[in-house]
């Protein structure tokens, strides 16, 4: 008789608790299971380990879980914010995206210093059809741990597009700004400075407060997106 009360208690923990964690996972957003930074990696384990034990114990109390997972999402939710808010926060807590091959050369020290083998990043490039390491212009390890790959011009596959148009540049850029705040390091790379940026910001009558990102190819061509950036694109629907 007690086994079986221990059972149903069991089931009825599953049955009440699942549904929370629905609400939580909506709550916590696509980001949380998409592409699990190391924070919110944190907060899947956790509340993996709340919820576990609160299903196969029946000697721990339901409540105390509710609030627990509550408790974890509030969190969740508070360092989003703060992360969105505060990008140096966002540094402390997460990954940088890391350049781990340039001109078909790996980088030593970027694999160390991110603890990966050569071995791991053959791998991933055969995920991503890239055979010979010779093809790449760029890889980068993103922060949730993916590999973003730029094949050499040369290298790309043919689209009808390249039968007229043939690739002269390869597409990688870089940051210049981010949310109002300027990369000089980035336009130091290209022999520009702050003064040339302000100049092509004001040919194109954009104040640097108005900016949200900011990115320079290799052709020192801007691609600009504003803050206030209106979009004639319908919203995505499922």
């Amino acid at each position: 008789m007690e086994m079986l009360k221990d059972l149903l208690l069991v089931i009825g923990r599953i049955i009440t608790i699942l549904p929370l964690l629905l609400i939580v996972t909506l709550i916590m957003g696509k980001r949380a299971i998409g592409e699990l930074p190391v924070f919110d990696f944190l907060i899947v384990i956790v509340l993996g380990a709340v919820v576990g034990a609160d299903i196969a114990d029946p000697a721990i109390h339901h409540i105390p879980t509710f609030v627990a997972i509550l408790t974890i999402t509030l969190l969740q939710r508070t360092v989003a914010y703060w992360k969105l808010s505060h990008r140096k926060l966002g540094k402390w807590i997460t990954f940088e995206p890391t350049i781990v091959i340039q001109d078909g050369k790996l980088q030593r020290a970027k694999l160390k210093k991110i603890r990966y083998s050569i071995d791991n990043v053959l791998q991933m490039l055969r995920e991503k059809n890239v055979f010979d390491i010779s093809e790449v212009e760029t890889a980068i390890i993103e922060a949730n741990g993916s590999l973003s790959v730029i094949k050499k011009p040369e290298k790309n596959t043919v689209t009808r597009e390249d039968m007229a148009i043939s690739h002269t540049n390869s597409t990688i850029t870089f940051p210049v700004i981010v949310e109002g705040k300027v990369y000089e390091s980035v336009l130091e790379r290209f022999q520009l400075d702050k003064t040339w940026l302000d100049k092509q910001l004001e040919t194109q009558n954009i104040l640097l407060d108005s900016v949200f990102y900011a990115s320079i190819n290799k052709d020192k061509q801007l691609h600009i997106s504003l803050i206030d950036e209106q979009t004639s694109l319908p919203p995505i629907v499922h």
